[in-house]
């Protein structure tokens, strides 16, 4: 599963990243429609916002958790105590696992930041998941749903010509399009596929707990923002407080968040 995401530190992850996904996690989980006793294959743990969630949800049989990034990897082992949890490295778009080898396979805020191939990664999910399973998956809908990361990513695009080509390609993959989703979980072979939206704020203390995420190089705009020579990162900050602080003093500010989550069935 080569990765499109740069993974630094754990705990500039946690602050970029984790703290909004052990918010979306609940919800994610309702959806996916986690049940007592099944054994549940996490595609993409991260640092375990969602894999240590997930048995507080339901009493789970067992969790395989996998992730391509062995920095994250190791901060979610220190943390795990639950001798349900499994974590492990692994490749989402490859999975080690037998056909039909989990009740459930789920996977958040991974495609299609993470995977370059989101069909290929829904496809071995839908392979390891035993018939009348439950395959689903969540990111954040970026062109149209998330505010934080769209304010730094048009902001940069005035500023870089280089920004904007990047923007364009993230925003402009077609898994973003309408209907997208449910034609991938269609062509996997998936049934009684249920898409729709989770919606969390964004809740930040000031602009320093805004920008010190992408500051520090974590994830893809944190790699771009670590490109940046001193004078084009200065000016970059100076437009992102001004798109932040919009004209009020610096303090709070709560944004929506969006993720896209759909979810299928194995034929039976």
């Amino acid at each position: 599963m080569p990765s499109m995401f740069v993974a630094r530190d754990a705990a500039n992850y946690e602050r970029l990243m984790g703290r909004w996904s052990r918010r979306l996690a609940p919800a994610f989980i309702k959806h996916a429609g986690i049940a007592a006793g099944e054994n549940i294959l996490e595609v993409g743990c991260g640092t375990g916002s969602l894999t240590f969630a997930l048995p507080e949800a339901a009493d789970i049989a067992s969790l395989t958790a996998i992730d391509h990034s062995e920095i994250y990897l190791a901060a979610a082992k220190t943390k795990n105590r639950d001798p349900r949890i499994r974590i492990e490295h692994g490749d989402g778009s490859a999975l080690r696992f037998a056909d039909a080898s989990f009740d459930c396979a789920v996977s958040m805020l991974v495609l299609p930041a993470v995977v370059p191939r989101p069909e290929q990664a829904v496809a071995e999910m839908r392979r390891v998941t035993r018939p009348g399973g439950v395959v689903c998956a969540a990111f954040w809908d970026s062109p149209g749903g998330a505010v934080a990361n769209r304010m730094f990513w048009d902001t940069a695009a005035v500023l870089d010509e280089a920004a904007a080509a990047a923007r364009d390609r993230t925003m402009g993959r077609a898994i973003y399009a309408p209907g997208a989703l449910p034609r991938i979980w269609a062509e996997a072979g998936l049934r009684e596929i249920d898409e729709r939206s989770l919606a969390i704020r964004m809740d930040f203390a000031d602009f320093e707990d805004y920008w010190s995420p992408y500051a520090s190089g974590e994830g893809m705009l944190g790699d771009y923002v670590a490109s940046l020579d001193p004078g084009r990162r200065d000016r970059l900050e100076r437009h992102l407080r001004s798109a932040y602080l919009c004209g009020r003093p610096d303090g709070p500010r709560s944004f929506v968040a969006v993720a896209l989550s759909c979810r299928g069935v194995v034929p039976r």
